[in-house]
């Protein structure tokens, strides 16, 4: 899929307070391997047929690789590492076992909801658990969007 960016200074912290206190003065190649397995745990923790996952971390790029069984899995596994403070892009280098059409990514801006993201996006309001279904277990809510929160956006 290429490079995808992302507002950096939104979504949630990488690391816990006490994770971040753990790496203070650790080596810097220490504290970067302490985020990277964070944002793996992380792809792993939202259930998707993904495998082999690892990532690289440079500045505010991550670049993922690995192995999802269906495009949604792959663009699910892109949104949970890019939608975390301090990340601005991540660089996707994921193979998957069954390609299918990609779908758009939205990028929320302030005043959004889910239902006039669906408004603009099929025409239809009452479309927004779409958008909902299509952005879970990274959304648990529909209530509960932020500026700057990229979404996936399944094709119709």
């Amino acid at each position: 899929m290429g490079l995808f960016s992302f507002l950096k200074s939104s979504g949630p912290k990488l690391l816990s307070k006490q994770e971040e206190e753990s790496i203070k003065n650790k080596p810097a190649e220490e504290a970067l391997n302490v985020r990277k397995e964070a944002i793996v745990r992380k792809i792993y923790d939202i259930n998707q047929p993904v495998h082999n996952i690892s990532v690289d971390i440079n500045g505010e790029t991550v670049t993922v690789y690995g192995q999802a069984d269906t495009q949604i899995a792959k663009e699910l596994a892109i949104l949970t590492a890019g939608n975390n403070e301090g990340i601005s892009s991540v660089d996707d280098r994921m193979s998957v076992v069954k390609p299918e059409p990609e779908s758009q990514f939205y990028e929320v801006k302030s005043g959004d909801t889910l239902s006039k993201i669906a408004k603009a996006q099929y025409g239809d309001a009452m479309e927004f658990n779409t958008i909902f279904e299509a952005n879970k277990p990274m959304l648990k809510d529909p209530d509960k969007i932020y500026p700057g929160q990229v979404l996936r956006i399944p094709r119709r």
